[in-house]
């Protein structure tokens, strides 16, 4: 986990230390309820639903196919949800869905230095298209994402390294499912 961050760290610039400063302040009390309530599309249209929109309808295709077996509104709950708890809110994500375990949640899909800059890109457009959030908070919030999202690029680049490594085993079906199960601790199709 430590040269995860590490590396998360080195590509996107950003320290731990002011990726983890949302935890120096609970911005869901320094925001209000309202105010997430507001940016979730379910109220309103807001954050979430801009930046839905925008990945959605991305005009990269590459992009926009990374999402195209993920529901959307079932993505912008989980994102409003995990968001929402993960500034200091209710939680409602991990209550609904357990651990949020991000890299795990994220194991089916490219996480690309090029899909995470991408992805920053929308949700810094999304930030700066919301009057709801104070300056200092839209800057806490984006390095904690862009920490976030270069950590994932680390844990799928790990993901990769060990299908390789995997690959290069001589074993049955069954024997690769029970070393699948032993470094991930779930089954994984093999």
């Amino acid at each position: 986990m430590h040269s995860l961050r590490q590396k998360a760290t080195e590509w996107s610039g950003i320290d731990t230390a002011d990726a983890f400063a949302i935890d120096d302040t609970n911005l869901f009390h320094k925001l209000g309820l309202q105010t997430f309530i507001s940016l979730s599309p379910i109220f309103t249209p807001g954050i979430f639903c801009s930046f839905s929109n925008g990945v959605y309808n991305d005009e990269e295709e590459w992009f926009r196919s990374i999402f195209a077996n993920s529901k959307k509104e079932e993505a912008i709950q989980n994102q409003y949800e995990f968001f929402l708890e993960r500034m200091g809110g209710p939680a409602l994500y991990s209550e609904r869905k357990g651990d949020p375990a991000l890299i795990g949640r994220h194991r089916p899909f490219p996480v690309t230095h090029q899909a995470a800059e991408r992805w920053l890109h929308h949700m810094e457009k999304a930030l700066e298209s919301t009057p709801y959030i104070d300056a200092d908070s839209k800057l806490k919030m984006m390095k904690f994402f862009r920490h976030t999202a270069f950590f994932l690029v680390a844990g799928d680049e790990l993901k990769n390294q060990n299908q390789r490594w995997l690959s290069m085993i001589p074993c049955t079906r069954t024997e690769l499912i029970l070393i699948k199960v032993m470094l991930h601790g779930n089954t994984v199709a093999a």
